[in-house]
């Protein structure tokens, strides 16, 4: 490749990526679609290996979503809602407890002053809020009916996703084909190479790691609700989506349902322990069984590297971002990986910048 075909291709991808930035508030719908395409991909084909055509596996397929959101809906939603209001409505006795029991006792481990924790507006601040339901309620209405316009795009869009999601998940296996017949013909077995292995950590993480941050979800959410915990299904499916970063479901559903424990039973030991036992048998569950058998190694990617990735793709792209950070970050570590071993093989890596001990200059020591 010729020096101005290098920079002819470095513009179109510039402009690319400026283009893709300024349509980003109409692209979520898309890319939510693809991903959802993406996923239910396996599904379609294994209904049509089992007879059925490809636009009837796609509804057999989207019927199944929707069957599973339906449920969801009705008796899901309406447990978390309870949960949330007995969660808002237990914030001041939380408080009550930090400012008489637990920071007098750090103030006192500690030497600091007396007046160095200043809980009584925050108090303030939640019991009034808790008798201004109807005032927040009616200020809601009015934001959304000063907003009309927002809400109807914000609905035009959700409603877009599954009519994506739909076209994409009939046509796919036609437009992956149309792909590949634009690859140059030189270069289309190193293409189809790094594209598999990048299919491999997607399905290894969007297919798995999901699969992994549900079943703990489930089984948090049961053990909590099975001891009597009155906020279990909620810590449960919090500590399962935070399963998505290694150990953070676990020390976050563990400290939560700790402190709710307390709040709920006093001293009694016994939830404690039962707490305690919910948590083990889900990390027990996850790194013996679950992570082996739906992930297995194929992702690789470090938890600090997980966390930075959802953190940038929410600040740069929002929700669709946080969606999108850890494959798009799985993709990144595939392509790294091949610059590593093209750099391993380089003159540059096996330069040396000093001379042998006979004074000629070092051969270069690339591998093998």
């Amino acid at each position: 490749m010729t020096d101005s075909n290098r920079w002819l291709w470095l513009a179109g991808l510039f402009f690319a990526g400026w283009l893709i930035y300024l349509l980003m508030p109409i692209l979520s719908p898309f890319l939510v679609g693809i991903l959802l395409a993406y996923l239910g991909d396996p599904l379609v084909d294994r209904l049509e290996e089992r007879g059925l055509s490809r636009t009837w596996g796609v509804v057999a397929v989207f019927a199944l979503f929707g069957l599973l959101l339906l449920l969801v809906l009705l008796f899901l939603l309406p447990m978390l809602g309870r949960q949330l209001v007995y969660l808002y409505q237990l914030a001041p006795l939380v408080l009550d407890w930090l400012q008489q029991e637990a920071l007098p006792w750090v103030q006192v481990k500690l030497g600091l002053a007396q007046g160095f924790w200043h809980l009584d507006q925050l108090k303030a601040m939640f019991a009034g809020q808790l008798g201004k339901t109807t005032d927040i309620v009616s200020q809601l209405l009015s934001q959304a009916t000063a907003s009309g316009l927002a809400l109807l795009a914000w609905l035009g869009n959700l409603l877009l996703v599954p009519v994506v999601s739909f076209y994409l998940l009939r046509d796919w296996d036609i437009l992956v084909a149309k792909l590949r017949a634009l690859l140059p013909r030189r270069r289309e077995g190193l293409v189809v190479g790094l594209i598999g292995e990048c299919h491999e950590v997607l399905g290894a993480f969007l297919r798995g790691q999901l699969l992994v941050m549900l079943a703990l979800g489930v089984v948090y959410a049961l053990g909590l609700m099975l001891i009597g915990l009155d906020l279990g299904l909620l810590i449960g499916l919090l500590a399962g989506l935070a399963s998505i970063v290694p150990y953070m479901g676990f020390v976050v559903g563990i400290g939560a349902a700790l402190i709710a424990a307390l709040f709920q039973f006093g001293g009694d030991p016994y939830p404690l322990i039962g707490v305690a036992a919910v948590f083990t048998v889900g990390q027990l569950l996850e790194g013996m069984l679950l992570t082996p058998l739906l992930v297995g190694d194929r992702i690789g990617l470090h938890p600090v590297a997980v966390i930075f990735a959802v953190l940038a793709g929410g600040q740069l792209f929002g929700f669709t971002g946080v969606l999108l950070a850890l494959p798009v970050a799985a993709v990144i570590m595939v392509l790294l990986r091949h610059v590593h071993d093209l750099y391993k093989l380089s003159e540059l890596y096996g330069e040396s910048s000093h001379g042998d001990s006979s004074g000629g200059s070092a051969e270069p020591s690339g591998p093998t």
